[in-house]
């Protein structure tokens, strides 16, 4: 990595960290951070009895905010504040109590304004074994956060 790289991986870092130390909900659903780069992060949780709904399969709604949580983060390394104008998700294959999920999410392209990722929801870390796909658009706001 050189001096440019680095500083960025920093920032990410700082960024993302500051960012999960204030987000209760992240929290609460116990999603942790498991890979922090610019523009790209994964996130993980395992699903407990509480997230299923009345068919004993996770609800949609926990996967798509872990996926949704794993945009968040990647599309704030850079330092500005960047807000999901757009997402929509797929749900291949059913999710169940005692499944880890990891969520990928990847920048795809980008402008001054607009960013656009893609995040692979994965069981167990298995790039086979995908049990959700969800796009997202973001916003890029002119609002600087770099946490201390």
């Amino acid at each position: 990595m050189n001096a440019a790289e680095d500083g960025e991986q920093i920032v990410a870092e700082r960024v993302v960290l500051g960012m999960m130390a204030k987000d209760a909900f992240s929290q609460w659903l116990g999603i942790t951070l498991v890979r922090v780069e610019p523009r790209a992060v994964s996130t993980r949780l395992t699903v407990r009895e509480d997230m299923v709904n009345g068919f004993g399969v996770c609800h949609g709604g926990v996967t798509f905010s872990l996926a949704d949580s794993a945009l968040a983060f990647a599309s704030n390394t850079h330092g500005r504040v960047t807000v999901s104008i757009e997402n929509s998700i797929t749900y291949p294959k059913r999710v169940s109590v005692g499944d880890v999920l990891t969520a990928v999410a990847e920048e795809e392209s980008a402008t001054n304004r607009l960013a656009f990722y893609r995040v692979t929801v994965l069981r167990s870390d298995d790039p086979s074994d995908v049990v959700a796909l969800f796009r997202g658009t973001v916003y890029k706001t002119n609002q600087v956060f770099l946490p201390a």
